[in-house]
């Protein structure tokens, strides 16, 4: 199977407060991926490879990839153990429930991975899980090199050790989960090239679901405690959410909820800001991603109140409206927390082999948010908004059954 993705989009104001005399931004992003997969009584293979590019970002006879971005972005083996076990091992995307706290990120073009073994185990509605990772930036078993066991890729909350432990059981109308999740930073000396043990963060916490009839009720309750990086103490960093969800009608699907992250109200070197680490946060918070997607990492936090409808035009075609108020957690230094609101729109069709999307956002801002985003409202232009379009095509060129 391949894919093609191309998306196209114009915006002022996308993740970030823009200035009046401050030109829209524009550009065009193709995600080509071609994936492989084998399935026998025993194991299971797969390897995808992508290349994300910007149209024009190579000069005309240009012999390299300017980006250098084409990569190896899933190759993983799994063994059947037998008895309901199994082990999955390599590269590969790793995604739980709404994909709050471990998702895939497909939205963004690169999308997210991890190198990781995985211990599994299912039987019947329920699941367990065990992860484990272990980061290098090259292999050094003698350890003379300078390198040693050192890992060098920080930022971004990108983790030299991760150990986690998923559980999951189903019933006839509710699902439970609970996830246990370890993350070692890497931390250096006052040289930042020395390196200095690791600094942990622990995430714990439950995701909950109902689905009878034409009513959905879903939930989110985490905790974060230990060390960020750069050793920065976490104390009291909480996520919660609820939504619910009604289908009015074959045609009409209402929705409506909340969720409150955490913001920092701690002393220097500590705080109580939560963040949601590798979760598809595109997903929330609204698409015009003002709040942890790359940014907001150790901010004010967040109380963002939502109502939703998605509309089913007809069996190929829907459209989504949704609006979001956000707030902060915390105060910020004015006393204020409104921070305005957000309007979201998204027509989405299906056709023959392909599919297309196409969305309007447009922010609300209130002052706080042009304090938080640290934007004066006279400077500010008078919209916020940003459009875009997505294009996806998957041919699948070759499918055998054994």
């Amino acid at each position: 199977m391949a894919s093609l993705g191309q998306e196209q989009s114009t915006a002022t104001g996308y993740g970030n407060i823009i200035s009046e005399d401050t030109d829209a931004g524009f550009g065009i992003s193709t995600r080509a991926r071609i994936n492989f997969g084998y399935a026998d009584q025993s194991y299971k293979v797969y390897v995808s490879l992508q290349d994300v590019m910007t149209m024009g970002e190579n000069r005309q006879l240009l012999p390299a990839d300017a980006n250098n971005s084409f990569a190896v972005f899933e190759a993983w083996g799994e063994l059947n153990l037998g008895e309901g076990f199994s082990t999955k091992i390599g590269r590969q995307t790793i995604d739980y429930d709404d994909q709050r706290i471990l998702g895939s990120v497909g939205w963004a073009q690169q999308a997210r991975n991890h190198d990781a073994a995985l211990l599994k185990y299912k039987k019947d509605k329920f699941l367990l899980d065990v992860g484990l990772a272990f980061n290098q930036d090259k292999a050094n078993l003698s350890g003379f090199s300078s390198v040693g066991t050192a890992y060098s890729t920080t930022g971004f909350f990108s983790y030299k050790t991760m150990q986690y432990l998923y559980l999951k059981q189903k019933w006839d109308a509710f699902s439970g989960s609970f996830l246990l999740l370890n993350n070692g930073f890497q931390e250096y000396e006052d040289d930042e090239t020395t390196p200095d043990g690791t600094s942990s963060l622990l995430t714990l916490g439950t995701h909950l679901a109902y689905k009878k009839g034409k009513l959905g009720v879903s939930s989110n309750l985490f905790l974060q405690t230990g060390k960020r990086q750069g050793e920065v103490d976490v104390k009291g960093a909480y996520l919660a959410s609820l939504d619910f969800s009604l289908k009015a009608s074959d045609k009409i699907t209402l929705g409506a909820g909340l969720e409150l992250i955490s913001g920092n109200d701690a002393d220097a070197g500590e705080t109580g800001a939560f963040f949601p680490l590798y979760g598809t946060n595109h997903k929330f918070n609204g698409f015009m991603d003002y709040f942890y997607v790359g940014n907001h990492a150790n901010s004010v936090g967040l109380l963002d109140v939502h109502i939703s409808a998605n509309f089913k035009l007809n069996d190929t075609s829907s459209l989504m409206v949704k609006a979001l108020n956000f707030s902060a957690e915390q105060e910020l230094a004015s006393g204020d927390k409104s921070l305005g609101t957000e309007v979201d729109l998204v027509f989405s069709k299906k056709f023959k082999g392909y599919g297309l999307a196409i969305g309007y956002s447009q922010m609300f801002a209130n002052d706080g948010m042009y304090e938080l985003k640290e934007t004066t409202k006279d400077a500010s232009a008078g919209g916020q908004n940003w459009a875009w379009a997505m294009l996806t095509i998957k041919p699948k060129f070759l499918n055998t059954t054994k």
